[in-house]
């Protein structure tokens, strides 16, 4: 990806690939889904570098927002610096989002704090990172505003909890909802093109083309 960096580091006991992307040329960056281990997250910005702009959400599930208050606060408690955003999901999570620390205590996870997001986004809005534009498409069902990050001039996709390799995103919630997942795996991912890459939101990266060949969930 010409001027594109990305790098992901897995956060939280659920493993979550927390990713940072950013532009070569100005070292701008944004960070998607902190979940959780915002030492960590930190540290990585400071080893490359990076001027974080904005944290952007995939949808409200404590492994992937769980962080996003807490690395936020400490971003812009750092001097001359640009203040940070958090942006996204679709305002269908807001349920959940406001519902994190609860989520935290069911699993045990002490520390979470409820999150507003400074920004909401719905399907067709645009975001960025230093020259490098992203579309957003809501893929409901793993939940109700989960959405999904994409780069056309790179054929690159952040995709979180919608497809992984081999599988796809659990829908076994009280608001889940399988076939508005499929749905919108079938009629927004696949057409992307099977050159794709893409990172999700646990386990390793894939390709459109290799899903849509072997994924059995989507055949």
């Amino acid at each position: 990806m010409p001027g594109l960096k990305v790098g992901v580091i897995p956060v939280t006991p659920f493993s979550q690939n927390c990713t940072l992307i950013w532009d070569e040329g100005t070292k701008q960056a944004v960070v998607i889904d902190p979940g959780g281990d915002v030492a960590r997250i930190l540290a990585a910005i400071e080893r490359q570098g990076l001027d974080v702009r904005a944290l952007w959400l995939t949808h409200g599930h404590l492994d992937h927002a769980g962080g996003a208050m807490d690395l936020r606060d400490q971003l812009n408690a750092r001097p001359d610096r640009a203040p940070v955003e958090i942006v996204g999901p679709d305002t269908r999570d807001d349920m959940l989002l406001q519902g994190l620390q609860a989520q935290g205590e069911m699993f045990g996870v002490s520390g979470l704090r409820n999150v507003t997001p400074d920004r909401w986004l719905a399907e067709g809005d645009q975001v960025s990172v230093g020259p490098h534009v992203f579309d957003i498409l809501h893929c409901p069902g793993h939940t109700p505003g989960h959405v999904v990050f994409v780069n056309h001039a790179a054929k690159f996709a952040q995709v979180g909890d919608v497809l992984f390799q081999g599988s796809v995103g659990r829908t076994d919630f009280p608001y889940g909802d399988h076939e508005a997942l499929i749905d919108a795996i079938k009629s927004k991912l696949l057409p992307l093109g099977d050159e794709f890459a893409f990172i999700c939101g646990h386990g390793p990266n894939s390709t459109i083309g290799t899903e849509r060949r072997t994924n059995p969930f989507i055949q």
